[in-house]
C-alpha cells in the first residue's frame, strides 16, 4: 500500500527508459511485483514502452510483508534462461531476514548481475539492508522521494543506457547520473 504514489510515479516515467537506450541497443524488462499475502508476479517481457505502461496501469498495489527474496531469486532464475543485465527495485521497506537477501544478492553478483536500488523514506532497517544488496552486486543505491521524479528519471535511463551497452556506453554518455551510477558500481559512491 505504502508503494501506490511511487508506482504511479514509475507508470509515468519509464518509457523514458525506452527512449533513453534508441542509439544504444534494445531494451527488455520484465516487471516483477509483490503484494499482499505471498503474491509476487513476473510480467510477460516488454520490447516497449507502450506495454511496459500498459502491464503497470492493470496493477493496484495492496499491503502486506516485503518478498525480496522471491524477487532475487526470480531473477537468478530468469537468467538462468536468458542473460539478465541488470536489476532495478524500488521501495521503502524491508522486512525478511537480511543475511538470506545478502546471500541470494551475492549470487546474483557473482553472474554479474547489478541491483540497483532506490529507497524511498528513511527506514535505517531498509538502508542497511538495500546497501549490502547494492555493495554484493556492485550495484547502486540512491535515495528517492516524489521530489526527486526528475533525477529518478534520469538514473533509470542511465540504468537501461548500462543494460544495453555495457559500462562503455555508461561512460561514454557521460551525462552526471551516468558518472554518479558509475561511481555507485565502483563503491566509490558515498552516502546520497
Amino acid at each position: 500500500m505504502s508503494r501506490q504514489p511511487t508506482w504511479d510515479l514509475a507508470c509515468s516515467i519509464q518509457a523514458e527508459m525506452f527512449e533513453s537506450v534508441s542509439d544504444v541497443g534494445s531494451l527488455l524488462m520484465q516487471l516483477v511485483y509483490f503484494r499482499g499475502l505471498g503474491e509476487c508476479r513476473a510480467s510477460k517481457w516488454a520490447e516497449d514502452g507502450k506495454t511496459l505502461a500498459s502491464m503497470m496501469s492493470r496493477i493496484e498495489c495492496r499491503g502486506g510483508h516485503t518478498q525480496i527474496l522471491k524477487v532475487l531469486k526470480h531473477t537468478a532464475k530468469e537468467h538462468s534462461r536468458n542473460r539478465i543485465n541488470a536489476l532495478v527495485y524500488i521501495g521503502d521497506a524491508m522486512e525478511e531476514n537480511v543475511d538470506d537477501l545478502v546471500q541470494a544478492a551475492g549470487e546474483l553478483g557473482l553472474h554479474g548481475i547489478p541491483v540497483f536500488i532506490f529507497q524511498e523514506g528513511h527506514d535505517p532497517s531498509a538502508e542497511y539492508a538495500f546497501r549490502e544488496i547494492a555493495r554484493v552486486t556492485r550495484g547502486g543505491w540512491f535515495r528517492f522521494d516524489r521530489s526527486a521524479a526528475s533525477v529518478l528519471s534520469k538514473l533509470l535511463s542511465a540504468i537501461a543506457v548500462y543494460a544495453t551497452g555495457g559500462l562503455k556506453a555508461l561512460k561514454s554518455r557521460g551525462s552526471r547520473e551516468d558518472r554518479l551510477l558509475l561511481a555507485q558500481m565502483s563503491g566509490d559512491g558515498g552516502k546520497r
